[in-house]
Formats: structure tokens, sequence, C-alpha cells
């Protein structure tokens, strides 16, 4: 594996950690995050640049140190191989990728509930403000109440990290070196790319149904990852099915 740090891959790192600077000392953290963290479309907060923004924002010292050193290490590999336009092309539609699953998940769980609570009587004005102000209105009943409670975790959602950007990277290195054995800090076992890879992402997608966490936070946005590897992935599948030919760049 490679040792060394390459241009872009150094270029993202400088970015995050200027980003995550930015996020310690502006407006004591809140305004920067507000700014620039991926909120619901259908919070106030919402942006459409956070769509960009968000991918080079970390949550806490332990969240970037992670991301950094998985990209660092597997980063370094991949634009090794590939070169530096196909690397950042690969980085960037993970991380959108990651947005339209995260996003995804989050209006599929919320319209139903959404729709409920118009049928029991609320109106939109009504469930915004009690999801704003974090106050129940007066006359509120339990079952909406219950539901209130169920919707209130997703409005208020906001996405922060590069890790859907890494998990996609993380796919092109086990599709180019399948045979590489990698390892997890917590379970030092080393185990072929070509399972380990496949291995974490079915463990984010049991996360995100069931909502037990394994190897990361709770609130870790798990389908953010399942949607960045699966772009990293489809990408990588596509240029080798091709060989290369059609879609060559320069390096």
């Amino acid at each position: 594996m490679i040792r060394g740090i390459t241009d872009t891959v150094k270029h993202l790192i400088i970015i995050n950690v200027v980003m995550f600077i930015g996020t310690l000392t502006i407006g004591n953290g809140e305004l920067f995050y507000q700014w620039f963290a991926l909120y619901f479309p259908k919070n106030d907060l919402f942006q459409p640049w956070q769509i960009i923004t968000h991918m080079f924002m970390h949550g806490g010292t332990t969240h970037i140190l992670f991301n950094m050193f998985a990209l660092w290490m597997f980063g370094s590999a991949v634009e090794s191989q590939l070169g530096s336009k196909k690397f950042l092309f690969i980085y960037m539609s993970a991380g959108f990728g990651a947005v339209l699953f995260q996003l995804g998940y989050y209006y599929f769980n919320y319209l139903p509930i959404y729709s409920e609570l118009i049928s029991s009587g609320l109106t939109s004005p009504q469930i915004t403000q009690m999801f704003t102000t974090n106050e129940v209105l007066q006359g509120v009943n339990d079952s909406q109440l219950a539901l209130l409670k169920d919707a209130f975790p997703i409005y208020n959602a906001s996405m922060v990290g590069a890790s859907g950007c890494i998990m996609g990277i993380l796919a092109a290195f086990g599709m180019m070196n399948p045979e590489a054995k990698l390892m997890l800090i917590f379970l030092p076992i080393p185990i072929k790319a070509k399972y380990f890879i496949p291995g974490i992402i079915l463990l984010d997608v049991v996360s995100a149904v069931t909502g037990q966490s394994f190897f990361s936070p709770s609130n870790t946005a798990y389908m953010a990852h399942v949607g960045g590897a699966l772009t990293g992935f489809i990408i990588m599948w596509y240029w080798k099915k091709n060989q290369f030919k059609q879609n060559r760049w320069d390096r």
C-alpha cells in the first residue's frame, strides 16, 4: 500500500482541516456549522451549497482524525493507480451519492409520518412551528405527539463528514486491489479487501435498518456510507468494463 501522500489527497486533507478549524473558531462553532452542514431540505436551515460543503465538515476531533487517516491510507493508493482526475471524480461523485441515499432514506421515513400528521388535523405551519421550536402546541393529542417525536429528529437532522466520499474510494480500492489484506483497528485480523469492504457496507445497511451501531457512533449517517460505496463501485465497474478506453483522462 502507498505510504506517501499524493497531491489531491493532500489538498483535500488541508481543506478538511481548515474547515474544521473554522467550525471550532467561528461563531462558537454553531454559526459555521449552520452555514455548511447539510440539513434536511424541509428545514429552513437548508441551503443548496450544503450539498457540497458538508463533505468537508466534521463533528469532532475523532471524526476528522479517522476520516483523514482513511483518506490518506486508501486515497493515496487509489490516486496513484487512477490519476488525480479520476480519483477526484470518484471522490466527489461518491459524496453526491451519499447525499442522495441519506436524504432519500430521510424522506422515505418522513413523508408517511408527515401525511399522517396532516390527516390528523394539524396544519403544515403548525407542524413546522413545533419542529422548529421543539414546543408542543396546545391541543395536540397523544397519537399526534408520538408521530411528531418520530419525525422531529429527521426534520432537524444535519449531516457532516467526508465518510461518504471515502467509502466510494474504499470501494474503488477494493475493486482494484481485491487481494489486499485490511484490518479494523478494533478487530486486528487481516481480511482480504474483496471480503472486508462488502462486509463493512453490509454492517452499515444493518445499522441503518435496525439502529444498532457496530463500529461507529449511533448518530452516523449509515445510508450515506452505503450510497458513497455503491457510487464508487458503479463508477469503477463501468470503467473496468470499458477498460478505461472510452473514459481515459490525462493524469
